[in-house]
């Protein structure tokens, strides 16, 4: 069991380029909260991943009601 917790929770090292500013207020950020970056870093991605992840779908259901509902938009729009 360790083992497999262990092989979840591995991390590993990136590298990447971030604008200078941005990179800042990430540290301002980090020392605020009383967490690393690195933790924020992985929280903010996780988070990004299921937004990408849904959003196609709720797209999708965006479009098809926006079609079953054309001719009432038209009016709304009036």
């Amino acid at each position: 069991m360790r083992q497999l917790i262990s092989s979840i929770m591995a991390a590993i090292k990136i590298s990447s380029k971030v604008d200078a500013a941005v990179w800042e207020e990430l540290r301002m950020l980090a020392k605020e909260s009383n967490q690393n970056v690195s933790g924020l870093l992985t929280e903010a991605i996780s988070d990004y991943l299921r937004r990408r992840r849904v959003r196609p779908v709720v797209l999708d259901h965006l479009a098809d009601s926006m079609d079953e509902n054309d001719e009432l938009g038209k009016l709304l729009a009036k």
